[in-house]
């Protein structure tokens, strides 16, 4: 599926806040040695809690509108993955360590 422009800009612009590189590949679409994160429209959110099974410390879903945070907030009720929205500000803070 073809990435699309609020994806991509939401990416980009948590990637500069945070200092990380944009991985187009497998895995969280941002990671720096501190956090991974997976930037999500509200069709994909499921997905992005897959591609942060495994990862060691916080972990964010990064929702790149309101209605993909809401989903992203629903999704991850009762979990240790937090919740960001498309600019980086933290909705819901990771409780992984």
């Amino acid at each position: 599926m073809a990435e699309s422009k609020s994806h991509k800009a939401a990416t980009n612009r948590i990637a500069d806040l945070y200092g990380a590189q944009y991985n187009q590949g497998k895995g969280a679409d941002l990671k720096t040695p501190n956090i991974a994160i997976e930037v999500e429209t509200p069709e994909t959110v499921s997905d992005g809690l897959r591609q942060l099974q495994g990862h060691q410390g916080p972990v964010y879903i990064a929702g790149t509108n309101k209605d993909a945070v809401e989903k992203a907030l629903e999704k991850t009720e009762g979990t240790t993955v937090g919740v960001m929205d498309r600019n980086g500000n933290i909705i819901k803070p990771s409780t992984r360590s």
